[in-house]
This record gives C-alpha cells, sequence and structure tokens, in this order.
C-alpha cells in the first residue's frame, strides 16, 4: 500500500484549519476537534494523520472489491 502523500494544512487565527489534498480542500476543521488534528500531526505522520482526519485514507483494495462477482453489473 502507497504512503498518503499531497496532503497539506494551514492553520488560521480563528483557531480554524484548513487541509488540502493536492491543491484542493479536504477538510475544515474548527475548535476543540483543530486542536485535536494539531496534536495528532504534532505527535506522529503528518500525511498519515490529515489522510485519516479528511476520510481520504486508502486501504488498497479498492481495485480488487470492484472486480467482486458480487459487485459486477
Amino acid at each position: 500500500m502507497p504512503r498518503p502523500h499531497g496532503f497539506r494544512y494551514e492553520q488560521h487565527g480563528d483557531a480554524t484549519v484548513t487541509i488540502t489534498h493536492h491543491g484542493r480542500a479536504a477538510g475544515t476543521l474548527r475548535g476543540s476537534r483543530a486542536q485535536k488534528f494539531l496534536a495528532e500531526v504534532a505527535a506522529g505522520d503528518e500525511q498519515l494523520v490529515m489522510a485519516r482526519w479528511t476520510g481520504a485514507y486508502k486501504f488498497g483494495n479498492e481495485r480488487v472489491a470492484r472486480n467482486h462477482p458480487r459487485n459486477r453489473g
């Protein structure tokens, strides 16, 4: 499974954090959620944390699942 990449975050003065993925907005966090996010980013792998928080975390099985007999049209 490839590691997540292309995520960036920007912290604003009003306690808001904007997360982008390859330049496109992927999520906005405010208040206590933004603080919790910043604490996680400081403690771990930034890219992985941002991928999890935005829901863009890929498990690597999407292509296999698409070809499963129950998913064929």
